[in-house]
């Protein structure tokens, strides 16, 4: 099941995402196989980042709320929120380039 996962930041902790930011990509990229897409939200290009988007395919709910919380972001503190939603894509075969 797709699910998408919006992650707000703390704004105090920008330094958490400059620290972490390679065990973030490491982990992201071991667990590609469930992660399908992910990166940072900004209000416009070239701005610090207030969060993050991905969108996973899992079994269920549980198994979306589990796999952030392993996230170096999220064990080391950087996220202020978090908000799961099921995702119904429209048009499921259409290939997107990203």
């Amino acid at each position: 099941m797709l699910y998408v996962i919006i992650f707000e930041d703390d704004p105090t902790k920008l330094h958490v995402r400059e620290q972490h930011m390679k065990a973030h990509q490491d982990f992201l990229d071991e667990h590609s196989d469930r992660i399908l897409v992910a990166g940072s939200l900004r209000d416009a290009a070239g701005a610090d980042p207030w969060g993050g988007l991905w969108i996973v395919d899992v079994a269920d709910r549980a198994a979306a709320d589990a796999i952030y919380r392993e996230d170096p972001f999220w064990t080391n503190g950087l996220r202020k929120s978090v908000t799961i939603r099921y995702w119904s894509k429209a048009f499921p075969d259409r290939k997107v380039r990203i």
